[in-house]
């Protein structure tokens, strides 16, 4: 599987490297690949979304900084900022819940390996997808899948300030206290740039392959500009592989 770390990615630029990867991917262009990123402080409202998890005014959120953006990712709303590991798989996906699953259990014993028992909960229904460290919440979820092949993925709390989730109703849970990696460490968690090792290693583990990494070039990718990059890019820089 490759894998290829692109720092921080404004959001909309990470929803059009999403697009054009899929592409990419259901034309057998690329094999699965693994994004690992950052956003800037961003809201994202999934399919399943309603206009009361978002009880303030669009210009109170626009004053602290944070954009946002609808999805067409699963889920509800939640947040996203640097310090925050995201993970974007395009992959080939046969059952959807499944490929939910494994990223579930991918997160746990990432953190496990990190010091922090983490568990899913599948038994309390779909409101509830994620990963939990006792009843708060640690790792976000959403997904979507097109012609067998998703985009977005998973979001883990590692580092980021985690109060610009008590704005709005995080996952569509009035209750949820959300976590990261850093409260449950007592602020003595190990960097993100270690996490985002871990989760590489252990998603690929979780999926049977190992770990090539590459460069955002390799996928056409420049990060100084991605959006436009992929604009212009040519699908020789990468090798035809199978579906």
């Amino acid at each position: 599987m490759w894998v290829c770390h692109l720092g921080l990615v404004p959001y909309r630029d990470g929803l059009e490297i999403q697009e054009r990867l899929r592409a990419r991917r259901q034309s057998g262009e690329l094999p699965d690949t693994l994004l690992l990123l950052e956003h800037p402080p961003t809201y994202t409202r999934g399919r399943r979304a309603g206009a009361a998890e978002l009880p303030f005014p669009e210009d109170f959120y626009a004053a602290k900084g944070i954009e946002l953006h609808d999805t067409d990712r699963g889920g509800r709303v939640t947040y996203h900022a640097p310090g925050q590991l995201v993970g974007y798989p395009i992959m080939a996906v046969a059952d959807v819940l499944h490929h939910v699953r494994t990223m579930e259990r991918t997160i746990v014993a990432a953190l496990g390996q990190a010091g922090v028992a983490a568990r899913a909960r599948p038994e309390d229904g779909p409101d509830y997808t994620g990963v939990w460290v006792g009843e708060r919440k640690i790792a976000s979820i959403g997904v979507h899948v097109a012609r067998g092949v998703s985009t977005h993925g998973f979001a883990v709390n590692v580092e980021n300030d985690i109060e610009p989730f008590t704005w709005v109703v995080a996952c569509g849970l009035p209750d949820v206290t959300m976590t990261s990696l850093q409260v449950e460490s007592g602020g003595a968690c190990e960097s993100l740039h270690c996490f985002r090792s871990r989760m590489a290693y252990s998603f690929c583990q979780a999926h049977g392959r190992r770990q090539r990494l590459v460069t955002p070039a390799r996928l056409g990718i420049d990060t100084a500009n991605p959006s436009s990059s992929l604009n212009n890019h040519s699908s020789s820089l990468v090798e035809p592989v199978p579906a």
